[in-house]
């Protein structure tokens, strides 16, 4: 009888797409270039929400956040939506987290609780009794912050003082904020680039140490499992122990550019970024909060090479992790009986079309994402792919790699025998949803082999790009007459992809 099949998941947070040493020579990734030559490497990669919370419940819902109902950050996933791992519990599997969750806000209140704010996070005694069930995990071994963030704690500060280190509070950002925090700087930088806290505590180390501790834990178990492991990095701020925070000489980063005129037919909320002291009134509502992207995005290019410099180290040391995770099922004889998919939560931007980090602007910076998929012997290898993936379909995908059957709610498309060459590919577009504020920030993008268009909630303007005629994204043909016949195309595309992607949660079993 052939052995049960592991999966492994690996994710970074806010991922660039051209951030693998495979296909960008000027970062250095051996591990997960290892990855690319034994498996397969997605060329069309997206997320299905550009924004961290709603695009995480995603992983393991396989649901679009308007079904899941985690519709942006600060809005917490219902307790009740069901899970991947819960399907691989009832089948036998260990179901595992380590590393970032984010799947509640930073407040709780009465119908909307949340375990992932203070001052709960540092709570210490709660982590030390708490270890799931949760979403569908049986352990679950979490934290919460972005280098050296004030929500630090959880089982990752447990984990500190278990190495003798006691005094962590002092690395990170105070709390309650105080205006004597040494770490208090810029929204990005925090003022600061190398990090003075020790390498080995850095919580990129952590994730890597407690996977391969739960995968040994499952091997000498024989136990099949379920495991994210859920790293933090490259997210800003961007801060790093050394030697990562200066591996990269700035002045050899290929930061983004603005092109002079690019925003001209773009709408407003994009046009705004490279003013000044931009205006966003417009956009506040009742029901919404802080709206991530809307401020000046006009950086200085000194700033940004530095800033590019450090994340590419925060990519570098997450590599390093991944490789300590690969040794580990090499070790215990593993490798064979797992797929491992590497990816991030969406993408990010430095310096592209003028803009920094994220926000409501669907350009392939921010939708498109690495990902990568190994199982040898059951994937091919070296192979790059163009398929259009996204990780709506990673779920029921997992499932199919078990031999497991999804249940009807997920609303993803299994891409496992395409994966492995038995099939044409499983999708011809992917549909990105964000829904920022309630009403006034709310878009939609189709994106097919060729065209990308958006349409947004209220308003006439959109925005449509031939990537194969533009790929830098610097036209938009929305109001150009040539391109009627596609736009018009595009939107009854749009409407049937509405259409294919509502799920069957039960079956018709009964003509009444």
């Amino acid at each position: 009888m052939p052995k049960p099949t592991n999966i492994l998941l690996i994710t970074s947070d806010q991922q660039h797409y051209d951030t693998l040493g495979v296909a960008n020579a000027r970062i250095r990734t051996p591990a997960l270039d290892r990855m690319a030559s034994e498996g397969i490497r997605f060329e069309r990669g997206y997320c299905n929400n550009p924004v961290c919370s709603p695009s995480r419940a995603t992983l393991i819902t396989g649901q679009y956040p308007a079904w899941h109902g985690c519709w942006t950050i600060g809005v917490k996933l219902p307790e009740d939506v069901p899970t991947v791992g819960e399907v691989f519990q009832r089948h036998g599997y260990e179901s595992i987290l380590v590393g970032k969750a984010h799947f509640q806000p930073l407040a709780s209140a009465p119908g909307s609780e949340s375990i992932e704010c203070q001052p709960i996070m540092r709570d210490l005694d709660f982590w030390r009794g708490f270890h799931g069930p949760w979403y569908g995990f049986s352990h679950v071994e979490t934290a919460r912050m972005h280098g050296h963030e004030s929500h630090v704690g959880q089982h990752y500060a447990l984990w500190l003082e278990e190495k003798g280190f006691s005094e962590w509070r002092d690395y990170f950002q105070q709390w309650p904020r105080r205006d004597d925090d040494k770490y208090r700087g810029p929204e990005y930088t925090r003022g600061m680039r190398v990090w003075d806290l020790p390498e080995e505590l850095h919580h990129t180390h952590w994730v890597g140490e407690r996977t391969v501790a739960n995968i040994e834990r499952c091997a000498a178990a024989e136990k099949p499992f379920f495991l994210w492991a859920s790293f933090f990095d490259p997210h800003p701020p961007y801060v790093l122990p050394d030697p990562w925070a200066t591996m990269y000489d700035p002045a050899e980063m290929p930061i983004g550019r603005y092109t002079p005129g690019e925003m001209e037919d773009m709408p407003p909320h994009l046009q705004k970024t490279q003013e000044v002291a931009p205006d966003y009134a417009m956009y506040r509502e009742p029901g919404g909060q802080g709206l991530h992207g809307f401020h000046s995005h006009l950086h200085d290019e000194g700033e940004l090479r530095r800033s590019m410099a450090c994340y590419y180290g925060m990519v570098s040391l997450i590599d390093q992790e991944v490789g300590r995770i690969l040794g580990a099922l090499d070790r215990l004889g593993l490798a064979e009986d797992t797929l491992v998919v590497y990816t991030t939560d969406h993408g990010h931007f430095l310096g592209q079309h003028g803009l920094v980090a994220k926000g409501p602007f669907h350009y392939e910076d921010m939708l498109r994402i690495p990902m990568l998929a190994r199982r040898p012997g059951h994937l091919p290898a070296g192979v790059v792919s163009e398929a259009l993936q996204c990780q709506v379909d990673l779920p029921v995908t997992f499932l199919d790699a078990a031999g497991i059957s999804a249940p009807g709610a997920m609303q993803g498309l299994s891409q496992w025998r395409a994966w492995r060459g038995e099939t044409a590919p499983a999708r011809d577009w992917v549909l990105v949803e964000n829904r920022h504020n309630p009403t006034t920030v709310h878009l939609r993008t189709l994106v097919t082999s060729r065209f990308k268009i958006t349409v947004y909630r209220g308003h006439d303007y959109g925005e449509l790009f031939d990537l194969e005629a533009d790929p830098h994204e610097l036209r938009n043909l929305w109001d150009e007459p040539r391109y009627a016949d596609v736009k018009a195309g595009l939107l009854l595309r749009f409407v049937q992809a509405e259409m294919e992607r509502e799920p069957t949660r039960m079956p018709r079993i009964a003509g009444a």
